[in-house]
């Protein structure tokens, strides 16, 4: 399956690395990003367990994390910042193994700076983020994912009761921006670094 979806990503101009553990990617990025790079770090659970901001700005970069952030003006401009920087590190709510990644936005600023902006991105994940094709992701991220970090960020929309996708137009609704990643058009520009363990939703 491994090699697999490294032919089908390959195929869309996406690099697939496969890893035996988050530790190992966590010392593939800083060995990776300079110095002296900004980087742009999508919210994620995956991403937090890593501690990858923390680990970076100990290194001496300068890290646009809207976490870092203590009003929400300060994570407003955060968020604005984290989309044109050097390297953006993001997580996904699901990959298939036909060669897309799927994530649902709230407010949009992830999947903005994914799509377009930072110079290098970085999709990092578990081996639980894999789906067998598009629309199996799809449901995952509506039906697995969306629920999970609306209740984790503190929204009650109704899939959080429902445990899945109810289709609300609820004012606390978290997948108002669903992204779909069909290829990248610059080579070298998208890379997906897959753990060989489970993280995140």
């Amino acid at each position: 399956m491994i090699d697999k979806m490294k032919i089908n990503f390959q195929k869309r101009n996406i690099d697939m690395l496969w890893f035996d553990s988050f530790d190992e990617i966590k010392k593939y990025l800083l060995e990776q990003i300079p110095n002296n790079a900004t980087v742009g770090i999508g919210n994620s659970r995956t991403l937090k367990s890593l501690g990858i901001t923390e680990a970076l700005v100990s290194k001496g970069n300068v890290v646009y994390n809207k976490e870092l952030g203590a009003t929400p003006d300060e994570i407003k401009e955060l968020k604005r910042k984290s989309i044109l920087v050097d390297f953006y590190i993001s997580s996904a709510n699901a990959i298939s193994v036909d060669g897309r990644i799927v994530n649902i936005d709230h407010s949009g600023n992830r999947v903005a700076a994914i799509t377009y902006g930072p110079e290098k991105v970085y999709i990092v994940v578990g081996k639980n983020k894999i789906s067998a094709t598009c629309d199996e992701a799809v449901r995952r991220a509506r039906n697995t994912a969306a629920p999970m970090n609306a209740k984790r960020a503190g929204y009650n929309p109704p899939c959080v009761l429902a445990g899945h996708c109810v289709d609300c137009l609820s004012p606390e609704r978290v997948c108002n921006i669903i992204s779909i990643i069909e290829g990248q058009h610059i080579k070298g520009r998208l890379a997906l670094l897959i753990a060989n363990e489970d993280a995140g939703f």
